[in-house]
């Protein structure tokens, strides 16, 4: 008889906890590291560390961060929470880290009213919109894809439009 591995098995040799701004440096670090997520002003990363930190998550293993998630809760809509960053050190890719880092985020005493999640995603970003639709399926609730951010609304040329995913409620 063989053992089977399943995706919580290969993620629990990290620790999961809050972020502080000793982290700002190496959270930019990797988001720049995935080539693939924009990367916004260290200065922007050491706000979220300070200011967010109950809605944010970093994986950290043998002191290196190695997963990170920036969220807040809109103002306007205290029932849900808005992943802005999930981001997976390319060591631990295709091991569930992503959707560990959400679960153990929606899991916190900070999102104990929250029955709803919202992320924008390129649509080229498949690893992304197969995390949330596959987080959406794992909750056992349905989801919703809607027009967000166009491509006329970002100051670059070749920017991808950012539909936004709806997830909820659970």
């Amino acid at each position: 008889m063989t053992a089977q591995t399943t995706e919580s098995d290969k993620v629990t040799s990290c620790r999961f906890r809050k972020p502080a701004k000793e982290d700002g440096a190496g959270i930019w670090e990797l988001i720049k590291s995935t080539g693939t997520l924009d990367v916004n002003s260290a200065y922007s990363y050491l706000m979220i560390c300070e200011f967010f930190p109950d809605t944010c998550i970093v994986a950290e293993k043998d002191q290196q961060i190695i997963g990170f998630v920036s969220a807040f809760r809109p103002p306007q809509s205290r029932d849900t929470i808005f992943v802005w960053q999930v981001a997976v050190h390319e060591s631990e890719r295709g091991k569930g880290m992503g959707k560990k880092l959400l679960q153990e985020l929606l899991s916190r005493k900070s999102c104990e009213n929250v029955h709803y999640l919202e992320a924008t995603v390129s649509p080229s970003n498949l690893p992304s919109r197969s995390l949330f639709t596959s987080l959406a399926k794992q909750l056992k609730c349905s989801y919703t894809v809607s027009d967000c951010f166009s491509e006329d609304m970002f100051p670059e040329p070749g920017h991808e439009a950012e539909p936004i995913y709806r997830i909820g409620p659970f």
